[in-house]
């Protein structure tokens, strides 16, 4: 049965910049093509490639390259934001890209609803220590705040032994428990996207 097309944006938050090779560009592809089972099709930007102001305006100025990151988002359905784990917590540019969407508060759609209202937000960690449950929450408390609804498991993840070495892009291959966790986020990303297109929040 044809389905709504609907379309993601993925933010890929590694401070490596292209082309690099990076795991948590790794999983953001690997989202991306969940995603196309379900007729959703997909952009992924690596932030470290653009030159994103600090600040928490639409536009700083001086060449700030948010802009047209921002166009990006507001026409998607559903933005995943795929970050490392860099002591303990999300990435400075995946803190960054919170930052940045602190200025939508003050937006909102013809009928007074605040502008990301309708969108879904989905998070994608991977990382050599525990806490991905932690960044999870992080960045997850911050896209509710600005506006977006999290699907039921709406995460994805991987984490290696403590003190060790290996990084998620040297598996052989992808752990089935990780697999899995995608799977469940795309489909239930893709699932609230029509929903939430076909029947929006209520006008204020």
């Amino acid at each position: 049965m044809a389905q709504t097309p609907i379309n993601a944006l993925i933010l890929v938050c590694t401070l490596s910049p292209s082309p690099k090779a990076s795991s948590s560009d790794l999983l953001a592809r690997q989202v991306a093509a969940e995603f196309t089972g379900h007729q959703v099709h997909s952009e992924i930007l690596r932030i470290a490639d653009f030159d994103v102001k600090p600040g928490v305006l639409k536009d700083m100025g001086g060449g700030d390259q948010w802009p047209g990151i921002r166009q990006k988002l507001l026409a998607a359905d559903i933005l995943v934001l795929a970050t490392p784990i860099w002591v303990g917590h999300p990435s400075s540019l995946a803190q960054r890209v919170l930052e940045r969407l602190d200025a939508e508060l003050s937006q909102t759609d013809e009928q007074g609803r605040p502008i990301l209202f309708g969108k879904v937000g989905v998070v994608a960690v991977v990382g050599n220590e525990d806490g991905a449950h932690h960044v999870i929450a992080d960045l997850g408390q911050g896209l509710a705040d600005v506006g977006f609804t999290l699907p039921a498991q709406g995460s994805t993840y991987w984490v290696g032994q403590a003190m060790h070495t290996t990084d998620y892009q040297d598996l052989d291959q992808t752990p089935q428990v990780t697999a899995n966790a995608t799977q469940i986020a795309t489909r239930n990303a893709a699932h609230l996207a029509r929903l939430l297109k076909a029947r929006p929040f209520p006008a204020p």
